[in-house]
């Protein structure tokens, strides 16, 4: 195993929100698509399939990149005991958030920072929770047709209009909510010797 010092930051994913997210710290990095399968395995709860496909994720990129900090990330979100997905159109949209109004949904956003020269690995997940206020047919459409969060897990955007839907929002880290957990990856990558500030 190499004790090189690694000469690029990676972000293993092709999501705008989070190349927007990370592009906040001031660091040189480029983007890498994984192209890994996404799909839960049997009986696997949300945060274990958010923080495995980070891990996976970035892993699928180190190996290609074996002088790199690879940052994987990956989202989950869930309405009880059932994971919600991006919606991927309109029709899906407008059932999220009907199923949503008046209920909490849960986000489970794993951060992954993967040191391929090294193979060192550290990996959190951070949790946020958001409150739909009750949701009629009219706000649900009018807003799906403002903002068409079709890409978006959930059916909403808190940084955007999507804020106007929730009573309220709790959790520690705001960016967690959107994608890429910033509070915790600062620190993953001062253990790795790089300083934002």
């Amino acid at each position: 195993m190499s004790n090189r010092p690694v000469n690029k930051l990676i972000l293993a994913s092709s999501s705008p929100f989070r190349r927007e997210l990370l592009s906040r710290l001031g660091l040189e990095f480029e983007t890498v698509s994984p192209g890994i399968d996404e799909r839960p395995l049997p009986d696997e709860s949300a945060p274990q399939l958010a923080e495995r496909l980070a891990q996976t994720k970035a892993r699928s990129v180190a190996a290609d990149h074996p002088q790199a900090l690879v940052i994987g990330s990956d989202q989950v979100a869930i309405i009880g005991d059932e994971i919600i997905g991006k919606p991927g159109n309109h029709e899906k949209a407008v059932e999220q958030l009907k199923q949503a109004s008046g209920k909490m949904m849960e986000f489970h956003t794993s951060v992954c920072l993967l040191n391929s020269a090294t193979g060192h690995v550290q990996a959190d997940i951070v949790p946020f929770t958001v409150k739909f206020r009750r949701l009629d047919i009219k706000t649900i459409t009018n807003y799906l047709l403002r903002e068409r969060p079709y890409d978006c897990t959930g059916a909403f955007k808190s940084e955007g209009l999507g804020i106007t839907l929730l009573e309220y929002m709790r959790g520690e880290d705001p960016t967690a909510l959107i994608g890429l957990p910033l509070i915790r990856l600062c620190r993953m990558l001062e253990q790795e010797g790089i300083r934002i500030l």
